[in-house]
């Protein structure tokens, strides 16, 4: 509940288009956010690199089990 967090929170938010992907015969699975761009959609909200390197990789991990267990669940 900081001012950082708030603000990697917001971040998160803006990354839904910068998502790295894998494709496949059996189907896709997402690989995590395109961290160059994270840190610099980062560092033009006026984020600190560090706040962003320190904050960010356990939520990217989160997002991605969940998202490829959603992909998992629809695929059957």
């Amino acid at each position: 509940m900081t001012l950082e967090g708030w603000q990697i929170w917001d971040l998160v938010q803006r990354l839904g288009g910068q998502v790295r992907v894998a494709g496949g015969v059996s189907g896709g699975a997402v690989l995590g956010w395109d961290m160059a761009a994270a840190l610099q959609l980062g560092a033009a909200l006026g984020l600190s690199p560090l706040v962003i390197a320190e904050l960010l990789p356990p939520i990217e991990a989160v997002m991605v089990r969940k998202t490829n267990e959603e992909i998992e669940h629809r695929n059957g």
